[in-house]
């Protein structure tokens, strides 16, 4: 939902920041990589309930998610690099539910199940929406220029990265607020294929 406001403020600075590493020869599918392994430490920190260092991996995973796109700008958008941005993204939001559910199974694994359940909504009508908006030669650059079609919703990225910084600081509410946001991630994933009803009715 807030996406596209996010991406007029944060874009500028990651741009400047993109651009010197850019010079410097990192690729961005590289960051993209450096990203996801520091990210992926938030299962081991979360699983042992350090949840300020778990903080600091999912800032870190999120920043080098803005960089890399930041050097793709510079450098060339691929076919590849969204591959990666899209699949390593998901894998990571799905880790850091993974890692409350194996700090307090007993309190939060049945909240974390319908969260992960809920994020497979969110996902499977995200990317189904911009595979055929892709074959119908649809595109938006609303959410800045990216290698596929960026469909909106009520739980975004910056949405998911707030509960996520919110689980951390209170993860005695892990439950409740993960069958809260699941509750919305439904309701994004109902707009979705409504947006598809009406969009793509041959």
């Amino acid at each position: 939902m807030f996406d596209a406001w996010m991406r007029t403020k944060i874009d500028p600075p990651l741009d400047k920041i993109g651009e010197v590493l850019s010079r410097s020869g990192l690729g961005a599918n590289q960051i993209t990589w450096i990203g996801f392994v520091g990210g992926m430490l938030v299962v081991p920190a979360l699983a042992t309930e350090s949840y300020y260092l778990a903080i600091i991996a999912i800032a870190f995973n999120r920043l080098c998610d803005g960089l890399d796109g930041a050097v793709a700008r510079k450098q060339g958008i691929t076919d590849l690099g969204g591959y990666l941005d899209i699949t390593l993204d998901f894998i990571f939001y799905s880790a850091v539910v993974f890692g409350f559910a194996l700090a307090m199974p007993e309190e939060n694994g049945l909240a974390a199940a319908f969260l992960i359940f809920s994020f497979m909504g969110t996902g499977a009508s995200f990317l189904s929406f911009a595979i055929v908006a892709a074959k119908k030669n649809i595109s938006t650059d609303i959410r800045g220029k990216k290698s596929i079609y960026y469909l909106g919703g009520l739980t975004e990225g910056t949405e998911t990265i707030l509960l996520f910084f919110a689980l951390c600081l209170w993860p005695d509410k892990f439950a409740l607020m993960a069958w809260f946001f699941g509750a919305l991630c439904w309701l994004t994933t109902s707009f979705r294929i409504h947006a598809a009803l009406s969009l793509f009715d041959d």
